[in-house]
């Protein structure tokens, strides 16, 4: 069975800064943070930044890993992210994982999809998941860039379609396109309206749910 899920990228910085804020004042603050800003500037699966070890981000800033999914190597920029990550693996060993819980064993993708949903009703939101950071990524990575070919290279995509629609670009142009679409309001009155309402209630209500399936999303096939 295909189970769907309707996960949305971070549109703005405001919300950004209040999804990083919210898990750096929790519990396991700075690890938290670290994690989500590394998912935020590279694009990484949650699966592969948690397999992530602390000898990888030490020494290089330029970092190789393995896709754990795609068995394909990428390598990720950490410049930009240097401070903070010397600051976390200050006294950790090498060899341990960078992100752990209080046994030191590595953070399963389950536990930060649990911290995710904390956040995610903190910020009154219900479309926040896993995948979230990896199309926030993707989806400010394009509006800055306009590059949708290196974005496809990064995320191993066979298509701009499949890219576009997985970032969100596919919903903001149907939002932005039916924001100015109405039928039958202006200059429809009395009696004549009723009957345009009437004529229009079931059609509406077909066209709004062949939109919302259409804005599903399968958030873990990607």
């Amino acid at each position: 069975m295909i189970i769907y899920y309707n996960v949305e990228p971070l549109r703005s910085k405001q919300e950004i800064a209040a999804f990083v804020n919210y898990a750096r004042n929790g519990t396991h603050g700075e690890r938290n943070a670290l994690l989500i800003l590394i998912g935020l500037n590279t694009g990484l699966r949650m699966s592969d930044i948690l397999n992530l070890k602390v000898a990888q981000v030490r020494y290089q800033d330029v970092v190789q890993i393995t896709e754990k999914k795609t068995k394909k190597r990428r390598l990720i920029l950490l410049t930009r992210l240097r401070p903070q990550i010397n600051h976390y693996i200050e006294d950790l060993p090498d060899s341990e994982y960078l992100f752990t819980n209080r046994q030191h064993h590595p953070l399963s993708v389950n536990a930060v999809y649990k911290l995710f949903q904390t956040i995610a009703r903190k910020m009154n939101r219900t479309d926040i998941g896993t995948h979230t950071l990896r199309k926030t990524f993707g989806y400010h990575y394009y509006q800055q860039t306009h590059d949708i070919g290196t974005l496809m290279m990064i995320f191993n995509h066979s298509s701009e379609a499949i890219t576009k629609r997985y970032i969100g670009l596919s919903q903001d142009v149907i939002m932005r396109q039916m924001a100015g679409f109405s039928l039958g309001i202006e200059g429809a009155s009395g009696e004549k309206e009723n009957n345009q309402k009437d004529w229009l209630v079931p059609r509406v209500a077909g066209l709004t749910s062949l939109f919302g399936m259409a804005l599903f999303i399968i958030d873990c096939s990607f």
